[in-house]
């Protein structure tokens, strides 16, 4: 039972995972693999037949499932699968042509992917993973046990109760200085060693705790490679907490299946894992400006349009008006309908708002209050989620704020169809996306249409819920952007994901980061957060720093349970404005970094160790981040406007003052309130344009050279791909510019020692 602090209030969320079953007393415990025997070999793959220390036949495969891919799978049926798969396909094996299977008498057996390698010893049974060159990389844990002899880690096998299967599980060995990231959005400290993650989607009240609503079974090693578990299932990762030397995963499904996935980097391992699941989808261009909310609060037409007015008459860059829940009638959430008091003509309202340049986007989520019309339809034809009784569930969604709710099932093809259908005709009207909120909420005990339960649905639910808006998002307008508060693996193909409902403070903006970090290393490069804050009113500083983060996020919301309109902090309004006008002029980088991660599952938003994996250092350094490869972006996360950076090796320039820094060591930073702590790696090429009020494909560009070395930028855009290479000659920076864009010029930094004039050539 989890602790619970006496007297304190205790949310009981609708959808809390279901406990696994306790061992009686005298009852065994978990069974180990001991000896295995070659069944099959096929190429790149062989069968195993394993004996356990219950006298259990258990089934092994071990196989290649791509360069630098090698997956384990332990069952009873060499025909089992995850229990999601029931619903959806979460990672798809490929094929590596070098392949093979190496076994000789007497020897371990040897798969080889390339750059990774397993060994496989059949009696006593034992698992290694190496790179090329035959050095370890990781292997299974070899156990331990107590004075008595009982297992005190959980070993390669499974577990049972009453008789009957209920968890595989597998253990690995850690090095005591090892690091290990990941696990989807978790909101804790980026290094997750001595944490256990369960991969089990949560309403995250807060935003500050393990709690996530977007967990992702993946993790990556600071030692060179990475882990991915193909369940649905509450999978449990006990990252060296009970037991230093132990990384322990508990799956309570009819199979362990998991890939080792090789790197050195973990750009490597997110490149791996993207080839397994999907690539990053990139957003529109236009999602990458700002996003401006009406928050949590009663709009209105008249006042969605005044909005409108003032961002344009003051100077605001701004590119999407978000309306939140009020756009439909209070109490019939979600219903999909435009409140017709309050919003009498949509469509004028639209088409005003595009010729302002404004695309507009809708919240939504997949729980229709049971006071709404749009309820008895869907509960008569048999679209929500049923109860134990063959009745809709109708689950308390909103943890009592609000009222009860039917929870669309999206594996019965009739109420897929009906929903997209209540979609449809919105974006008909002109809305340009959908804010996919919520999606936590299945109750374990809820049966499905396809018959799944509840427990087995309650994580992959998301992605049916974000397939299914994407699918007719591009279905009317092309594009299939979702702005997502909940994912699970292979959500990186909804291209635009939000770390949720964050306290207003310092210190839940520094978790905020640390959730974007994890995230990006759980392969999900567009990310976002709520600037300001979500609950309250952010102090005037506090609403400049977090747009300053947000500014140099991958993309960027203004969004709170009040207004977070840059005109209602008129003290500071000044500051924020310029932090998205900063944001609009480095579009270029911006969007070149966009592409990139697109293309390669590197996250934009990067963590030090995605740089500089061999560093230390860069594992722990959680509040702070690279944007794209030449940014350091450090955000002030405490009023006074003082915090150690840690600057990796190498030289960095402060973007503001020119002053030359050298790395692999923390400097104390003061920076005042209209300036972010922002460091460009030396010699770096930054493309710049003017910002405007929205985002565009500019023509001309400028380049800003820091430092003035030799240097090369790509700069990517609808137009195709413009290469600048920076050549230094004595005291001149000649640049040669390739490609459709056109160079302007090239701005020397005050930085010293820089040359005296650039000409581009």
């Amino acid at each position: 039972m989890p602790y619970r602090p006496p007297l304190v209030a205790h949310e009981y969320f609708v959808a809390d995972p279901p406990e696994l079953p306790v061992r009686a007393r005298g009852e065994g415990g978990p069974s180990a693999l001991t000896t295995a025997e070659l069944v099959a070999a096929d190429g790149a793959e062989v069968l195993l037949k394993a004996v356990t220390t219950a006298e259990e036949t258990l089934v092994v495969q071990v196989g290649v499932a791509g360069e630098g891919v090698i997956r384990v799978r332990l069952s009873e049926d060499v025909n089992a699968r995850p229990r999601s798969e029931r619903a959806i396909s979460l990672v798809t094996p490929g094929t590596y042509p070098g392949a093979r299977a190496g076994i000789a008498p007497g020897e371990p057996i040897v798969i080889d992917a390339g750059s990774l390698r397993a060994e496989i010893s059949l009696a006593p049974w034992h698992l290694r993973f190496t790179d090329a060159s035959g050095a370890t990389l990781v292997e299974q844990d070899r156990g331990h046990t107590d004075i008595s002899g009982r297992l005190r880690t959980l070993p390669f096998g499974r577990s049972a109760s009453g008789g009957a299967p209920v968890a595989y599980h597998e253990s690995f060995a850690a090095a005591p200085d090892e690091a290990f990231a990941g696990f989807g959005e978790s909101f804790t400290r980026l290094d997750k060693r001595g944490q256990r993650p369960v991969m089990w989607n949560f309403d995250a009240f807060g935003a500050e705790s393990q709690r996530a609503y977007k967990n992702i079974p993946l993790y990556v090693s600071s030692k060179g490679y990475g882990v991915l578990v193909d369940s649905g299932a509450p999978t449990e990762f006990d990252v060296c907490q009970s037991t230093h030397s132990v990384v322990q995963i508990l799956v309570p499904d009819d199979v362990m299946d998991y890939y080792v996935l090789a790197g050195p980097t973990p750009s490597e391992v997110l490149d791996r894992y993207d080839l397994l699941t999907s690539r990053p989808a990139l957003p529109p261009k236009w999602a990458f400006g700002t996003w401006i909310s009406s928050g949590f609060c009663v709009d209105s037409q008249e006042r969605v349009l005044a909005r409108a007015r003032t961002i344009r008459e003051r100077g605001i860059p701004c590119d999407v008006l978000h309306l939140d829940t009020y756009w439909q009638t209070d109490g019939h959430w979600s219903d999909l309908r435009w409140d017709p008091v309050n919003f009498p003509d949509p469509e004028g309202m639209l088409a005003e708002l595009e010729g302002m340049g404004f695309k507009v986007c809708l919240w939504m989520n997949p729980y229709i209050s049971h006071l709404s019309p749009t309820f008895e339809q869907g509960a008569k034809a048999g679209y929500f989620l049923k109860n134990q009784d063959g009745e809709a569930y109708v689950a308390d969604c909103w943890h009592g704020s609000f009222p009860r709710c039917g929870i669309v099932d999206f594996t019965n093809p009739a109420a897929l169809a009906w929903f997209q259908d209540l979609l449809r005709g919105l974006l008909r009207q002109g809305v340009a996306a959908f804010k996919t909120d919520f999606a936590e909420g299945v109750p374990s005990d809820a049966v499905a249409f396809n018959g799944m339960s509840g427990a087995d649905l309650h994580n992959v639910y998301t992605l049916l819920f974000n397939d299914a808006v994407a699918a007719v998002t591009r279905e009317v307008h092309g594009h299939d952007l979702v702005w997502a508060r909940s994912s699970y693996l292979g959500g990186q193909r909804h291209s635009a994901q939000w770390s949720g409902d964050t306290y207003t403070s310092y210190a839940a903006m520094g978790s905020t980061i640390r959730g974007g970090l994890a995230h990006g290393l759980s392969g999900v490069p567009f990310w976002s957060h709520d600037a300001g804050g979500f609950t309250g009113r952010p102090s005037d500083d506090l609403y400049v720093r977090w747009t300053q983060f947000g500014a140099l996020s991958p993309l960027l919301r203004l969004h709170g349970t009040t207004t977070r309109e840059p005109w209602e902090f008129p003290a500071v309004e000044e500051p924020a404005v310029e932090a998205l006008k900063l944001r609009y002029r480095l579009m270029p980088y911006i969007y070149s970094a966009a592409v990139e991660a697109a293309r390669t599952g590197a996250p934009m938003m990067r963590a030090l160790c995605v740089g500089y994996p061999d560093d230390p250092v860069a594992w722990q350094a959680d509040l702070q981040y690279l944007l794209g490869r030449d940014l350091l972006v450090a955000p002030m996360t405490a009023p006074e406007g003082v915090r150690q950076v840690y600057l990796p090796r190498g030289e960095w320039v402060d973007y503001w003052t020119g002053e030359v820094l050298t790395g692999s060591r923390y400097v104390r930073v003061a920076k005042p309130l209209d300036q972010i702590p922002l460091f460009v790696r030396h010699g770096a090429l930054i493309p710049v344009t003017e910002p405007g009020d929205t985002v565009d494909v500019p023509a001309e560009i400028t380049l800003v050279a820091f430092g003035g070395g030799d240097g090369t930028a790509e700069i990517h855009d609808a137009d195709g791909v413009t290469v600048a290479v920076a050549t230094r000659d004595g005291d001149v920076l000649r640049v040669a510019v390739t490609g459709p864009k056109r160079v302007t010029g090239v701005e020397l930094a005050p930085v010293a020692g820089a040359p005296a004039r650039a000409v581009i050539s």
